[in-house]
């Protein structure tokens, strides 16, 4: 007959005396450039509409300070948040971690890990970034998506897990 005994909350292995890889350092540099993109676009479209619309002085400068609070925000957050991401590797699993004021850890066993994926957009691939993405078996609540990885370091992390996962590596 199937058992499953209750496992004691003590006896699950902690995680603050683990050595946590930090993202790339280029990381928080390829956000903001990326964000500045974004708000370029938008500050251009406001701008437009603007002119268009000819829309009166004071909702205009309401909007262009709510767009300044955006940007700075936004431009300073990344050095804030992303040294407080990282990521370790276990016996039987691979651990995230982020997060500022609501922090969270992410546990994703490797016998439920179906597939793994590395990608990289344009702008990665300037900064030298990839993107690690596990698939897990039950759904996509337990995929897990590491981003700012450094290149050299997303594939062979990749081919790791798939070995540990037991997968069959194709060598293309």
């Amino acid at each position: 007959m199937f058992q499953n005994p209750e496992v004691a909350l003590d006896d699950l292995p902690g995680t603050d005396e683990l050595k946590w890889e930090k993202m790339h350092p280029l990381y928080p540099r390829a956000i903001r450039v990326m964000t500045s993109i974004v708000l370029v676009i938008v500050a251009v479209a406001m701008s437009a509409f603007v002119i268009v619309l000819n829309i009166p002085l004071l909702p205009v400068v309401a909007l262009y300070v709510l767009l300044s609070i955006v940007a700075v925000y936004s431009l300073v957050w990344p050095g804030i948040a992303v040294p407080r991401r990282g990521y370790a590797l276990r016996d039987k699993d691979i651990l995230f971690r982020k997060g500022v004021i609501w922090r969270s850890v992410t546990a994703v066993p490797f016998n439920r890990i179906q597939h793994v994926e590395t990608s990289s957009t344009p702008l990665d691939r300037k900064y030298g970034l990839a993107t690690l993405q596990l698939f897990t078996a039950g759904g996509s609540s337990g995929d897990l998506k590491i981003d700012g990885l450094g290149k050299d370091i997303a594939e062979p992390l990749r081919l790791f897990i798939l070995d540990k996962a037991g997968a069959v590596i194709e060598h293309t």
